[in-house]
């Protein structure tokens, strides 16, 4: 059985830390998992999926139509959505420069006003491929 497929997709927005700067490919990964966040909290559907890899995949199986399909039933279930992020790390791949990876354990919460009604937990992996010099989100696994 299948866990609901819309919290798993906002596990996405994990990211809590700042970078601006575009030259340093750790600065750049660190803006390109804010951003994430920012766009799924903003309910930037357009803009998430331009952050998403052509050959983006969520469990092996789920595509890009999935994603986008996953954020507008979550747009229109929930009103706010929030993730605390428990723990976090971005980190560059040592043998190829292209690719990343952001490993967190986080806490996903919907909610119609200000008090959730929904909260979950997730580890999640996000795998990151640079292209065109930007990080695109290429991989992501849950449990």
């Amino acid at each position: 059985m299948r866990r609901p497929l819309f919290a798993p997709f906002c596990l996405m927005l994990i990211a809590l830390l700042g970078g601006c700067g575009r030259d340093d490919p750790q600065e750049a990964l660190d803006a390109a998992v804010q951003e994430l966040q920012d766009n799924l909290e903003d309910k930037r559907t357009s803009a998430v999926l331009e952050q998403l890899h052509a050959d983006f995949r969520a469990q092996d199986d789920l595509d890009r139509e999935w994603a986008k399909r996953t954020m507008t039933l979550l747009f229109l279930q929930h009103q706010n959505v929030k993730v605390i992020a428990l723990s976090q790390r971005n980190q560059l791949d040592p043998i190829y420069p292209s690719k990343a990876a952001t490993e967190a354990e986080v806490a996903l919460t919907g909610a119609e006003r200000l008090i959730p009604d929904s909260a979950r937990h997730y580890s999640v992996r996000l795998e990151w491929w640079l292209e065109d010099n930007e990080w695109k989100l290429a991989r992501l696994q849950w449990r």
